[in-house]
C-alpha cells in the first residue's frame, strides 16, 4: 500500500497559506486543491466580491506558479488570449508574441462576457494542454490550472457557455455569500490592515513548487479502487441520463472525473483508498454543469442539484 502523507502534508501547506489570508471559503478552496492535483479546472460561480479572484490569487502565489488574469469583454480576441504572429522589421521574420494562456495558473475573470469564438480559444488548451497558432503547435507549462469566474445573475452582456465548453471544467463551484462571523473575520482582517493586493505582506509565501505539485498528481493516481466503487460512480452518472427531469445527462468524461478527484480528495486526506463518501462529496461540482434540465422541470424549480440529490438518494451506497 502506497504511504498518501506527503500529498496531505502538502494540501496542509496550502490550507495554512491560505487561511493567512482567507476568510471563509474553505470548501471552495478545498475543491481548486483537488482540481488542481487532478489536472481539472474549475468554474467559480458567484456575485462580485466573494474572493473568487483573491483565492486564485492565493493559490498561485502558493505555488511559486506564474499567474496570469484575463477580464473577460464583450470585444475580447482570441489573439489577446492565445497570442498572435508579429512581424519584425529589423530580424524581417515573424515572430510569436505569447498571450496571457502561456502561464501556469489563468484566472479567467467574468468568463461568460466574451463571446463564444473567444471563448473556445481556451478549448484546446484545457483538454489538450497546447495551443495552436499559425499551425503550429505550442505547449503550454505543467501544471496549467484555468479558474473562471461568472456571475450567476448577471445575464445582461453574457454569452452563456456552451456545453462543449462546460464539460472542460472538472468541477462547477458555487461560491456563496460568507456566513456573518465569516464576514465579521474579513471585517477584523481588513481592520487590521490586510491588503488582498499585497499577498507578500498578509505572509503567502511559496509552499509547494510546480514539481512537488506533479509528484503529488503522480501519487493520487496510485490510490486504490475497489470494484464496487466503480459501479457507484457508473450507477450515479447514468442515473442522470435516466432522469425524468434531464433532457441530457452527464457524459463518460463526467465518470472520469468523479473517479480522477475521488481519489485525489482520498489522497489529500491522507488515505490511499477511496470510499463512497468520496464520490458522495465530489458529485455535485463534477456533476451540476454537465446536466440539462428540461425546461418544465426548471419551472417546477428542479435545478441540477435537486437532481443530483435525487440520484444519490436512489443507487445503492457499496458497504
Amino acid at each position: 500500500m502506497s504511504d498518501m502523507s506527503s500529498v496531505s502534508e502538502l494540501y496542509a501547506r496550502l490550507t495554512e497559506m491560505a487561511h493567512r489570508a482567507l476568510v471563509g471559503q474553505e470548501q471552495a478552496y478545498e475543491l481548486l486543491c483537488v482540481a488542481l492535483l487532478s489536472g481539472g479546472h474549475v468554474l467559480l460561480e458567484g456575485v462580485p466580491g466573494t474572493a473568487k479572484t483573491l483565492m486564485a490569487k492565493i493559490l498561485a502565489r502558493s505555488l511559486e506558479a506564474e499567474f496570469h488574469r484575463v477580464q473577460f469583454t464583450p470585444d475580447l480576441m482570441p489573439s489577446d488570449i492565445v497570442g498572435t504572429s508579429v512581424f519584425d522589421m529589423q530580424s524581417s521574420r515573424f515572430y510569436l508574441k505569447r498571450g496571457p494562456i502561456f502561464t501556469q495558473v489563468l484566472l479567467a475573470d467574468e468568463i461568460n462576457r466574451a463571446p463564444a469564438k473567444t471563448q473556445s480559444a481556451l478549448l484546446e488548451a484545457m483538454e489538450e494542454q497546447q495551443v495552436t497558432l499559425e499551425g503550429e503547435s505550442h505547449a503550454l507549462q505543467s501544471p496549467f490550472f484555468v479558474v473562471a469566474t461568472q456571475n450567476p445573475v448577471e445575464y445582461e452582456g453574457t454569452y452563456p457557455l456552451p456545453e462543449a465548453q462546460l464539460d472542460r471544467f472538472l468541477f462547477k463551484v458555487p461560491v456563496p455569500y460568507p456566513g456573518t462571523e465569516a464576514e465579521r473575520g474579513v471585517l477584523r482582517k481588513f481592520d487590521r490592515g490586510f491588503n488582498p493586493r499585497d499577498l507578500k505582506a498578509a505572509g503567502i509565501e511559496p509552499v509547494a513548487s510546480p514539481e512537488a505539485i506533479r509528484e503529488a498528481a503522480d501519487k493520487a493516481r496510485g490510490v486504490t479502487v475497489d470494484e464496487s466503487i466503480f459501479g457507484y460512480i457508473t450507477g450515479i452518472v447514468e442515473g442522470t441520463r435516466s432522469s425524468p427531469d434531464v433532457s441530457l445527462g452527464a457524459s463518460p468524461r463526467a465518470s472520469i472525473g468523479l473517479l480522477v478527484a475521488s481519489k485525489t480528495l482520498a489522497a489529500m486526506r491522507g488515505r490511499d483508498f477511496v470510499t463512497p463518501d468520496d464520490v458522495k462529496e465530489l458529485a455535485h461540482p463534477v456533476l451540476r454543469h454537465r446536466l440539462i434540465v428540461r425546461a418544465e422541470a426548471e419551472l417546477e424549480g428542479i435545478s441540477a442539484d435537486r437532481v443530483v440529490d435525487g440520484v444519490l438518494a436512489r443507487v445503492p451506497v457499496p458497504r
